[in-house]
């Protein structure tokens, strides 16, 4: 029997997808024929990526800010009015700025634990409530990092606050799984989106050398040579977000290059 992602008419939100990791996804599953909501915090972003993934198939967006209670409800709301319903959750964030434990405020902490705690558990809870309701066989992919397995230097607010996704991942997995609801997660490593530039920058600031300079001393780090893409990461998602992983749930994948060190 060939393997195949079945997600032919199904309906995928994907979140924080105008560019980067989740815009890779929606192309993605777009191109398995399935339809999708993307969102964005940022409109004319957002409607410039709908534009773009508009040829590939059924993409609607919906602007909202992953850090706010009513707009995660709004989000929801809006793939379910526009599709009828949600087969499959992904959940994609940015992440905040980097720096080392001491430079952060009680306002970096909160602004990082509403983004990186707050908003997948209640987004989860809200795409959950609608797949029990409505019977779904449903699944949700959430995205954290290789970071939740091992601490990285200058970024403590990502280091610290995405441990969090992992428990919910393991959480959702067994609460959810007699509702024939799946929930996995992945671990992305170094992927090759703003987010690296970012830091490549605040690193060229801090020690004095061109930020191509970081990339390369990055890249030997990375047992397979190089940085990863959106379209490989995608990959992943799709798997998870698709019944080519029926009997998996509960679990977080790394995707990285076997950066990754522990086991």
């Amino acid at each position: 029997m060939p393997l195949t992602s079945g997600l032919s008419g199904q309906r995928v939100l994907v979140t924080a997808a105008s560019s980067g990791i989740g815009y890779g996804a929606a192309e993605a599953f777009l191109r398995e024929g399935a339809r999708v909501v993307i969102n964005s915090s940022n409109q004319e972003k957002l409607d410039g990526a709908v534009a773009k993934l508009a040829p590939l198939g059924e993409i609607h967006g919906v602007q909202g800010n992953l850090a706010a209670k009513t707009d995660l409800e709004k989000i929801v709301n809006f793939a379910v009015s526009q599709m009828g319903g949600i087969d499959t959750l992904v959940y994609v964030t940015g992440s905040p700025k980097p720096g080392g434990f001491l430079e952060f405020s009680y306002e970096d902490w909160r602004g990082a634990s509403d983004l990186l705690v707050v908003s997948p558990a209640y987004l989860g809870k809200l795409v959950a409530e609608h797949m029990i309701k409505e019977k779904i066989r449903g699944r949700m992919v959430f995205l954290s990092s290789y970071v939740i397995k091992e601490p990285t230097l200058g970024i403590a607010l990502s280091s610290v606050c995405r441990v969090a996704v992992l428990s919910l991942v393991r959480t959702l997995g067994r609460e959810l799984g007699p509702k024939n609801i799946r929930v996995n997660g992945i671990m992305p490593g170094f992927i090759q989106t703003g987010r690296i530039d970012q830091l490549a920058q605040d690193a060229a600031r801090r020690r004095s050398i061109r930020p191509e300079d970081w990339v390369k001393e990055l890249e030997t780090e990375i047992p397979l040579g190089r940085i990863g893409t959106t379209e490989e990461l995608a990959r992943a998602i799709v798997f998870l977000g698709s019944e080519m992983s029926s009997y998996m749930s509960g679990a977080t994948i790394p995707v990285d290059g076997a950066i990754l060190r522990s086991i």
